[in-house]
């Protein structure tokens, strides 16, 4: 077996268990050339409307997993499931192009459905998918794509279809084990989730928890075909024959008709029946889902009874994934009245940095994905983590997470060059509204001992945080400097506020960078006490800090606080700041 590589993290750990698990299942099976890969991790997703930032961890949990398992020079693959052939179940608030008239398609199959107003695309379904897989390819995520539209309306499951139906009744006394337990655990988790969870369900390939076609009398059927008449699965079974597999229905809409199913394409076989098919069709081994499928009669745990008592196959190692939340999300156009997307926190984020929010916590740990102020410390815990990595004091773990958010079995992802503080650039572009050659002059200004030449040295983390700054930070809380010196406010200084403002003034030459005018701001405090500029601050010292601040925050933009005071000045520029400070 391979092994566990040195940074062992709870990636490597369940690619350690994987990998076990798909030797045990090959023993004594024949390997004949051409066979699929060893190892398949699964993943489904319903583009039902946008898929957000938690159906994105349905994704990452078995790409890092088959990711690692390709490191160690196993054969695996990752399958998505686009679970598109799902009926179209309610129209999603807030989607541009859309309003209540989309309503009149509700029980069709998602790629039947027409997209958005102005979609480039065919249906509801491929406008959504084309989002989610642009995002995926960003970062750097490889997988085979598998549509459930095609996979059905061409027949590739018709023999599963047919041994499901010879099958209804062991399938129904399988369900019936858990249906009361299974309604009773659901309502229980429904009533404590919140607003935000709830939502986040949506776009879940196991969002349907249905097991049955509702068969006429009272009678199980695992199949549910959609109307030929009116496209919809507002349909009810009245007859089937194993024999001559002819299928009798009746719609709402006042169709009814006989099939021959085995001929019969325009229909699929009920979730919790499908997903279990699916598993023995795919010899997956590895595929993870969210906490709402793995209660007693949930779809995860109904279907491991039935992939091995009915399909004759064996159930995927599964942990179960913690919900994902989101923090600030105000303004992120694409999903309003919605959950982010990951087009959208790309936008924001730099991929590697995306990544490792997903790498670094277990499946089972809950996180957030921060759009709001938060975004600044994420990206300098991210920094963080890279300074420690080079002086070799990070934990292994967590080097093992920044290794699989900055790279992937087929190589490195695309970083920043010089990736300066994130802060520190939406300030920046903050100031001076995105103005290049002004951007440009107050980076080359930050370390006069590496300055910036280019701004390209600074993408795309720079561009990032111009669109964070534009759409994130609300206009009351946006930099304006001042056009003039406040001169009321300038004629009623003291004498110890304007002892001070000299003292600064005199010092901004021979400290004009970063790291010099942090000395300087800190520094002029500590002098008019009478102390070190290298003291250490106490709690008195850091009042008089914190008044001389906002007493240059006011002079130069009018508010008690702002971008941090040193990038400020060097913004705002040496002869505008003696101006404003009334040299």
């Amino acid at each position: 077996m391979a092994q566990t590589t040195p940074e062992a993290d709870w990636v490597s750990r369940i690619a350690d268990d994987v990998i076990a698990e798909a030797e045990r299942r090959a023993q004594g099976k024949a390997s004949p050339a051409g066979d699929a890969p060893a190892v398949v991790c699964a993943s489904g997703l319903s583009p039902s409307g946008p898929i957000h930032l938690g159906n994105l961890r349905e994704v990452m949990v078995p790409h890092l997993v088959a990711d690692e398992i390709k490191r160690r020079g196993v054969p695996c693959e990752h399958l998505i499931s686009w679970d598109d052939y799902d009926r179209f179940r309610k129209v999603p608030a807030g989607v541009e192009g859309v309003d209540d008239s989309w309503a009149e398609h509700i029980g069709k199959p998602l790629t039947s459905v027409p997209p958005p107003r102005g979609s480039a695309y065919g249906s509801w379904a491929e406008h959504f998918r084309a989002a989610m897989a642009g995002a995926l390819t960003a970062l750097g995520v490889e997988y085979r794509g598998i549509s459930q539209t095609e996979m059905y309306t061409s027949g590739a499951y018709r023999e599963q279809i047919l041994f499901a139906m010879r099958e209804r009744q062991r399938i129904d006394a399988v369900l019936d084990r858990y249906r009361t337990k299974g309604k009773q655990q659901q309502k229980k988790q429904q009533k404590s989730k919140d607003a935000a969870e709830l939502e986040a369900e949506e776009g879940s390939g196991a969002a349907a928890e249905e097991d049955s076609a509702g068969g006429a009398g009272g009678a199980y059927y695992p199949y549910k075909p959609y109307c030929s008449a009116c496209d919809r699965d507002l349909t009810t079974v009245t007859a089937y024959d194993d024999d001559s597999t002819e299928l009798s229905y009746v719609c709402a809409c006042g169709h009814q008709e006989t099939v021959l199913l085995r001929e019969y394409t325009r229909g699929k076989l009920v979730w919790k029946v499908d997903w279990p098919m699916r598993w023995a069709y795919e010899g997956v081994i590895f595929e993870p889902s969210g906490v709402d499928h793995q209660s007693p009669g949930s779809s995860f745990v109904v279907g491991g009874q039935l992939v091995k008592e009915i399909f004759g196959g064996e159930q995927p190692i599964g942990p179960m994934y913690a919900f994902v939340g989101i923090s600030g999300m105000a303004k992120m156009s694409s999903s309003k009245g919605g959950v982010p997307t990951p087009a959208d926190a790309l936008e924001i984020m730099e991929v590697p940095l995306l990544r490792w929010l997903y790498a670094r916590r277990k499946p089972n740990q809950s996180f957030k994905v921060a759009f709001d102020q938060e975004i600044l410390r994420t990206y300098d815990e991210w920094d963080a983590l890279g300074r420690k990595i080079t002086d070799g004091s990070a934990q292994p773990a967590d080097v093992a997470a920044h290794r699989r958010a900055s790279t992937t079995a087929a190589g490195p992802l695309p970083a920043t060059p010089r990736p300066l503080p994130f802060r520190t650039l939406s300030s920046v572009v903050d100031i001076t509204a995105g103005a290049e050659d002004q951007t440009l002059r107050i980076l080359n200004e930050l370390d006069p001992e590496r300055p910036v030449r280019s701004l390209d040295e600074t993408r795309p983390r720079l561009d990032r945080a111009e669109r964070w700054t534009t759409t994130q930070v609300p206009e009351d809380q946006r930099t304006r400097v001042r056009d003039e010196p406040d001169a009321e406010l300038l004629a009623s200084l003291d004498e110890e506020e304007r002892a001070s403002l000299r003292l600064l003034l005199d010092g901004l030459d021979e400290h004009w960078s970063l790291d010099g005018l942090t000395a300087l701001v800190y520094g002029v405090p500590k002098v008019r006490a009478g102390l070190d500029p290298d003291a250490k601050p106490t709690p008195e010292l850091k009042k008089a800090q914190r008044a001389f601040f906002v007493l240059v925050y006011r002079l130069l933009v009018g508010r008690d606080t702002g971008p941090r005071l040193p990038t400020l000045l060097l913004a705002v520029g040496a002869d505008r700041v003696r101006k404003l400070l009334g040299a």
